[in-house]
């Protein structure tokens, strides 16, 4: 296998797609990470998102691509948020396969491996989730995450304890086929499901940001959600059998 280090593959296996607004002073060790969890393992290509950034995060990820070719930047002229930056990510990536973390460096990208081995192994496996075990956000931010995990497991019984872990992988081709709206990326077990695919989960370890605060707000994790939540409740409800056409 080729160094990743020094070219691109020509035809990567996995694209990793990391949202990022305003996190100039993660994305450096964060990129070194990843690059160390997945070179020598698989051919892999790193997409960051840069949402809107208005601090030095275009030109700390210039800098970094100039030494690194396997690394491409894709750059909002305006924030429009999570879900529509790993939407970016995901249609410009190169290969069938899609792993996502979130840039502020609490998604530890050692665990990208794990994910992609569980997307593998099961049958009709579409998504392989984190699951966050030993989070290290503050309070508050732990209390709204266990309220809004509570309230949408319970109306979409999609069998998740944790949705809001960055740490995903993926079939490409399954997540561009899914509705898209603003906030798609808390709810993926669910539409996956309602796609008919598998889904595979692995538990992975949070840590603590590294640098600069939250820039995804905490307050649509429930009251904005809400209307989220209704919505892919009624689209669940509204397939009652997934499919399957061959030609004959």
């Amino acid at each position: 296998m080729s160094d990743q280090s020094t070219a691109p593959a020509s035809t990567p296996a996995v694209t990793v797609v990391v949202p990022v607004r305003n996190e100039a002073d993660n994305v450096g060790p964060l990129t070194d990470e990843i690059a160390a969890a997945l070179t020598g393992r698989v051919a892999f290509e790193l997409i960051y998102v840069n949402d809107g950034s208005t601090d030095g995060t275009q030109a700390a990820l210039a800098a970094l691509k100039s030494e690194r070719p396997w690394l491409r930047q894709i750059r909002h002229e305006a924030s429009c948020g999570q879900s529509a930056a790993v939407r970016s990510g995901v249609a410009a990536a190169r290969s069938a396969v899609v792993a996502t973390l979130d840039g502020d460096g609490q998604n530890d990208p050692s665990f990208i491996p794990a994910l992609l081995a569980a997307l593998e192994k099961g049958t009709n496996v579409g998504l392989a989730a984190g699951q966050r075990v030993g989070r290290r956000d503050g309070g508050f931010k732990k209390l709204q995450s266990r309220i809004a995990n509570g309230v949408r497991g319970a109306i979409l019984r999609d069998g998740t304890r944790d949705t809001g872990c960055g740490l995903k992988a993926f079939r490409r081709d399954a997540f561009l086929a899914l509705p898209y709206f603003d906030g798609l990326h808390r709810f993926l077990p669910a539409l996956f499901r309602r796609d008919g695919y598998a889904i595979a989960y692995v538990d992975v370890i949070d840590r603590p940001r590294r640098h600069g605060v939250s820039n995804y707000g905490l307050w649509d994790r429930l009251w904005v959600g809400i209307l989220d939540l209704l919505g892919v409740w009624w689209l669940v409800r509204r397939r009652k059998r997934v499919p399957r056409a061959t030609e004959v």
